[in-house]
């Protein structure tokens, strides 16, 4: 322990250290007794205050923050009662020339006290640096969650100048690559957003064209704010940016646009830390901008395809009526694996070819099968007057196909002659189709053969049927008569239940036969599941409608 007298002369322990090794502490260390005044202090001291000297009185040498904390330590009586139980905080925090200081206090026991500072500034520094960066982690968390919350690319869009006008500037702007040299340009401020189409030279804003194209951003530093382009500045910003960022939205292999963030005049201009965090947001909006693009296009193909690959909506053609069903196997699902088709004749009097088949298999995989025959047979039409030789072309072209998919199908040739309507029916490892008479009676047309795809020489027996006004001819796939269920859950729907509901079906209309042997077969498998259903009813209307002219329905009558 240093020992020194006062000024009475009385010999005391210095009250900052037990040897003298605290003198050469990197620490700044001061002595000062109970008035104030500084006994002793070190090197490290000395450097931080140069004003230090023996016998000073601290408020001339350290700060009054520092004075003020040795007055209500030392004289803690003279201290107001409100501030008492806080005389001296431990560790006292405070700033000089620039830098935050800690001072501890440490007494002696006979009024001395000697105050230990360290130099907090790079810790501070660094822990502001953690925040800011926790801060910016979180925001970039809460940006991901709402940019990909929505696969809509207007929505996307304006999220994405929303969210920078938010956590990055006072205004932001998206600008959409240009498509026929048009770009949408979304303008976000802190009272919301506006879209606008525009044609815009990218080149009049330093960086944007750079930016379009997906290359690195030019420094903030590098933009004069006043050569911006009046659409680059909202309304209601006030006056000329102060600063201006661009930076690329980078998509999946193109880019997805460009990000502009401008800042107010007086303020301090976008430095590198917040160009870096600009760029990591504009990562995460693009690839949910891209996201959302690539999805938006995706769902525009899968619709069009979609519509080519959903059975048709049948109606009165040729003076006959058709109607037809379709169930997938899966409720979530719109295609799969059967399918029915109706081809009127092309010239007055010339048949109507209807079509319904099972390909083998379920979901997409089927259904693109399924509009390879249809597109086939199709294309076989001028031939329809021989199944046996639409069978045999169709055989050769799925055999010569790359899957290894089979299928049943039925063809019925249809033509109306006077009240009656008479049908070539030719199956090809299909169910045979039921004629169900005005007695009630229901019949098998009695025609059979091979499936298609599945041998080199497809083989067929064709019938021929004629129904009188109000008789029907119903074509279905085996996922009717086949389907699992009923009080048991297990028992098959069956040929002779189908039999017995067409039965009851007596002078129905044919969209209504339909629609009856759909509802009692949906009944019995429930929830239970189930293959692909397909039917087609062709009914030869009443007496007292007329047969269509030149494939038109007659006046009075719908279509």
């Amino acid at each position: 322990m240093t020992v020194f007298e006062d000024e009475s002369g009385r010999s005391r322990e210095g009250a900052g250290a037990g040897s003298t090794s605290w003198i050469g502490s990197p620490h700044p260390a001061v002595v000062a007794d109970r008035e104030g005044g500084v006994v002793e202090f070190n090197a490290a001291a000395a450097d931080l205050f140069p004003r230090m000297g023996v016998g000073k009185g601290l408020e001339e040498v350290v700060p009054g923050w520092l004075a003020e904390a040795h007055r209500r330590l030392a004289h803690p009586a003279r201290t107001p009662a409100a501030t008492r139980a806080r005389a001296v905080p431990a560790p006292l925090r405070g700033s000089h020339d620039g830098r935050l200081l800690r001072a501890h206090p440490t007494e002696s026991g006979h009024g001395d006290v000697a105050w230990w500072l360290v130099d907090d500034s790079e810790l501070t520094a660094a822990q502001d640096a953690l925040r800011t960066e926790r801060e910016r982690h979180a925001i970039l968390a809460e940006a991901s969650t709402q940019l990909l919350a929505s696969l809509n690319p207007d929505r996307c869009l304006e999220k994405a100048a929303l969210l920078a006008a938010d956590h990055l500037g006072d205004a932001a702007l998206v600008v959409s690559p240009p498509v026929r040299n048009r770009s949408t340009v979304v303008t976000a401020t802190a009272g919301g957003f506006r879209r606008t189409q525009l044609t815009l030279d990218p080149a009049v804003v330093p960086g944007l064209a750079e930016a379009l194209q997906g290359f690195p951003p030019v420094p903030a530093r590098w933009i004069d704010p006043g050569e911006l382009p009046s659409w680059a500045v909202p309304e209601d910003f006030g006056g000329t940016p102060g600063s201006v960022a661009v930076t690329p939205l980078p998509g999946h292999g193109v880019p997805a646009g460009a990000l502009i963030l401008l800042r107010r005049g007086g303020q301090r201009a976008f430095d590198a830390s917040e160009e870096l965090f600009a760029r990591l947001f504009a990562a995460r909006a693009g690839a949910a901008l891209s996201a959302a693009r690539l999805y938006a296009e995706q769902a525009r193909v899968t619709r069009a395809l979609i519509a080519e690959l959903l059975p048709p909506r049948l109606h009165h053609v040729g003076g006959v009526d058709f109607a037809g069903g379709y169930r997938t196997s899966q409720d979530t699902e719109r295609i799969g694996g059967d399918f029915y088709d109706v081809h009127p004749g092309t010239d007055d009097g010339q048949e109507t070819l209807a079509v319904l088949g099972d390909v083998c298999g379920k979901g997409l995989d089927a259904a693109v099968l399924t509009g390879r025959i249809r597109s086939t047979v199709h294309a076989l039409l001028p031939l329809a007057g021989d199944h046996q030789d639409v069978l045999r072309l169709l055989n050769g072209a799925l055999l010569t196909a790359r899957h290894t998919r089979f299928a049943t199908l039925v063809l019925a040739s249809v033509r109306r002659t006077g009240d009656r309507v008479r049908l070539r029916l030719t199956s090809a490892g299909h169910p045979r189709p039921l004629v169900l008479r005005t007695t009630g009676e229901v019949e098998e047309a009695d025609t059979g053969g091979t499936l298609v795809g599945a041998l080199p020489v497809v083989t067929s027996r064709s019938a021929t049927v004629v129904l009188s006004p109000g008789e029907t001819c119903l074509l279905f796939t085996d996922g009717i008569t086949e389907a699992r269920g009923g009080p048991l859950g297990s028992a098959m729907f069956g040929e002779e239940r189908l039999r017995s509901v067409l039965a009851d079906c007596v002078g129905l209309p044919a969209e209504a036969v339909v629609e009856r042997v759909q509802m009692i077969a949906g009944d019995w498998v429930g929830r239970g599941p189930h293959d692909d259903m397909a039917v087609v009813a062709i009914t030869a209307p009443n007496a007292s409608r007329p047969a269509a002219v030149n494939g038109r329905a007659p006046d009075g009558y719908p279509a």
